[in-house]
């Protein structure tokens, strides 16, 4: 409202970020999602406790896939390359940095993915009558993600 104090303190705005892949190098993304994790809870009640109830405590600690969508250019096949590496019990792992970048490009927040493959990749959908830009999806796997501020 108007003659109410302004803070210099926003919230950062999603849209500007970067995703970079150790052998594979920076991509330009459209779309990262599935960016969480989670400590599974265990249930136990010691049979002489007084409570009739059980106590909490933090588990194994499990993460989601992530989903990364991006256009479909020529002849870049990265993903389906990284994909066909898979046979019996072998992947080529990689290192994912993600970060969210400010007015400068410079990482505030990044998240890096340790171990990452590809799990699943789904072409664009087709349609004669559309419009809109062919994009795919990519799937990835992980083995842990850990959060910083910055660079």
């Amino acid at each position: 409202m108007a003659g109410e104090e302004q803070n210099d303190i926003w919230p950062l705005p999603k849209f500007y970020f970067s995703v970079e892949i150790t052998d594979v190098g920076k991509i330009a993304f459209q779309e990262v999602s599935g960016l969480d994790t989670e400590a599974q809870p265990i249930e136990y009640r010691a049979g002489d406790n007084k409570v009739f109830s059980t106590i909490k405590m933090p588990g194994l600690i499990k993460t989601g896939n992530v989903t990364m969508k991006k256009g479909v250019f020529v002849n870049d096949n990265k993903f389906w390359d990284w994909y066909s590496q898979i046979s019996m019990n072998t992947i080529k792992r990689q290192a994912v940095t993600i970060s969210l970048l400010d007015q400068a490009a410079a990482p505030t927040m990044v998240w890096k993915l340790a171990n990452a493959w590809p799990t699943k990749i789904t072409g664009t959908d087709l349609k004669s009558d559309g419009n809109e830009v062919a994009v795919e999806t990519l799937e990835i796997a992980h083995e842990g993600l850990t959060i910083a501020n910055g660079g």
